[in-house]
């Protein structure tokens, strides 16, 4: 897993791609994955759509972005599926038409990769999968995780990014380049 700064020192960084890793990282390791094909699946997060991460080219990859409900913000990453970088050419992967709210993502990684161990054919990489059967397959099987929840109490949370203890809202700083 690879993530760029985002938040905690980028001034183009709108979520908290930092804190995204790690609860990934930590789901990951509660899945407690021993397969040896899952466990070449890289997957990359950058805290804007610039992509200092590279999630474009990861095979699950994702970029911070924002919603909005009822006049609240809420982090949220859009992602990508069935990048490369490695064996030769470069591949950029799919962008998925979902845009799922920062403390969603860790299950969609993991409904992701549960769905590819199950329904893979012996051997099958996981970008194989993807090409195979498609994005609307993921896209399917998130499409629950992507609705944004209501603003209230119950929810708050979901109202505050990774590793953050205040409401989320998007700051963009100068620009490393305005410097």
């Amino acid at each position: 897993m690879v993530s760029c700064p985002g938040t905690d020192s980028c001034k183009l960084g709108i979520t908290s791609s930092m804190g995204l890793n790690q609860a990934v990282k930590e789901r990951f390791d509660q899945m407690e994955i021993d397969d040896p094909l899952t466990r070449q699946i890289h997957v990359k997060m950058s805290g804007c759509p610039n992509g200092c991460s590279q999630h474009h080219i990861a095979n699950i990859g994702f970029y911070g972005a924002a919603m909005k409900v009822a006049g609240h913000q809420l982090p949220a990453y859009i992602p990508h599926l069935g990048g490369s970088y490695e064996g030769g050419d470069v591949v950029m992967g799919h962008r998925l038409k979902a845009r799922i709210p920062a403390k969603r993502v860790p299950e969609a990684v993991e409904r992701w990769v549960r769905h590819y161990e199950v329904k893979r054919t012996d051997g099958e990489p996981f970008n194989d999968f993807v090409a195979r059967v498609g994005t609307e397959e993921f896209e399917a099987l998130v499409k629950d995780l992507s609705m944004p929840v209501e603003f209230g109490p119950e929810h708050i949370t979901h109202f505050i990014d990774w590793d953050r203890k205040e409401l989320y809202q998007v700051v963009r700083g100068e620009g490393e380049c305005a410097v």
